[in-house]
């Protein structure tokens, strides 16, 4: 029964194995950026108020009462030499991600975040708070109800906490109001840039775009970029990128094996190969065990103490049968799971022979560790 387990687990996993080693074809809007269009970050210093007694410590956060009595004066409220210690105030930064070619008017999603040492911001409204780019000009304003993902509860001896009460979002929080220009019609050339540099992959890109429009319009700069020149196109540069995006080719992949060490997670590519090598594999347990023994003086001494003595036990387990695999040259994945699949290997004993591999030079792929 066992056997026919095993066997069945193989299976599986050659069905997957050949998923893998099928070449994919991918769009090429899925593996470059095109140079110049890109989101722009933008940050600003707000407040979120209505909270429900969760809010900034006066004494701890002294910026968050500045920042109020300032807003409260710009609103016509005059609060100087007032006892002023609001409970239900938090001071903030909020982020956000101008998306390329965003108009004025469009809202943006923002993320809210406490810097002081406010308990949550579960309830709270964000005021009114102008977001910055790099440059110190503004581009967007943001204000709206904090969706706060998480919550805190608490006593007099305990208290608990789920997720990150002191941060949230506001989907659509932040409206533009500035707009970051780009102009296709003056380009004269536009780049592509590979997310992943290959010359391989970056080869064929420049072969695909030039058999889909003639002529020799890209022209490959270096394993990273790809340029085309946009005054040789036949179409507009908005329709030319369109059908440039959508062009499919077999990026190129390296032999990569990817070690998730916490979870004993293990991804291989389908094109890692190993030399020959023999592995041996055993388990040896070793168990400490202390049980004190308490001494105590007879009845009725008079200078009798009680004292613990040690008593240790040490016990050493060590499997019998012992697992010795010869692995031949050039093996593809397939035989190298089907081979540790004989062995009984396990994720976290694969981890520990994936490395030693590596560290003898028989494993031809590059080793990631998370």
């Amino acid at each position: 029964m066992l056997d026919r387990l095993k066997i069945f687990l193989a299976a599986a996993l050659f069905g997957f194995i050949m998923c893998a080693d099928a070449a994919a074809d991918v769009r090429l809007k899925d593996i470059v950026n095109i140079e110049g269009v890109r989101g722009n970050d933008l940050v600003g210093y707000g407040l979120v108020v209505g909270l429900d007694g969760t809010g900034d410590g006066v004494r701890n956060s002294p910026y968050t009462e500045e920042a109020l009595s300032s807003l409260l004066e710009r609103l016509g409220v005059n609060v100087q030499g007032e006892d002023f210690r609001p409970r239900n105030v938090a001071a903030v930064v909020v982020t956000a991600t101008l998306p390329p070619f965003a108009r004025a008017g469009s809202q943006i999603d923002i993320t809210v975040s406490a810097i002081g040492d406010a308990n949550n911001l579960l309830g709270g409204t964000l005021i009114m708070t102008p977001l910055h780019a790099a440059d110190g000009e503004i581009y967007a304003v943001a204000q709206g109800p904090v969706l706060a993902s998480g919550f805190s509860a608490d006593g007099d001896g305990a208290s608990v906490t789920f997720g990150s009460p002191t941060s949230g979002s506001i989907p659509q929080g932040a409206r533009v109001e500035r707009e970051i220009n780009f102009d296709f019609a003056a380009m004269q050339s536009l780049r592509l840039a590979l997310r992943a540099p290959d010359f391989t992959t970056a080869a064929r890109i420049e072969s695909a775009i030039n058999g889909a429009f003639g002529g020799n319009i890209a022209t490959v700069l270096d394993p990273g970029t790809i340029e085309v020149a946009m005054a040789d196109a036949p179409l507009k540069p908005v329709h030319l990128i369109g059908r440039i995006e959508n062009l499919r080719i077999t990026p190129e992949q390296k032999a990569r094996i990817v070690i998730d060490q916490k979870s004993g997670t293990v991804v291989l590519g389908a094109d890692v190969r190993i030399s020959r090598f023999a592995v041996t594999q055993g388990n040896l347990t070793i168990t400490v065990r202390e049980t004190p023994v308490v001494s105590q003086p007879n009845p009725f001494s008079r200078n009798g103490e009680t004292i613990v003595l040690p008593d240790t036990t040490i016990t050493v387990d060590q499997q019998s049968e012992r697992r010795i695999g010869l692995v031949e040259e050039n093996v593809a994945l397939s035989d190298l799971i089907e081979g540790l699949n004989a062995l009984g290997v396990g994720p976290r004993e694969l981890i520990d022979i994936l490395k030693s591999v590596k560290a003898a030079g028989a494993l031809h792929a590059e080793l990631v560790l998370m």
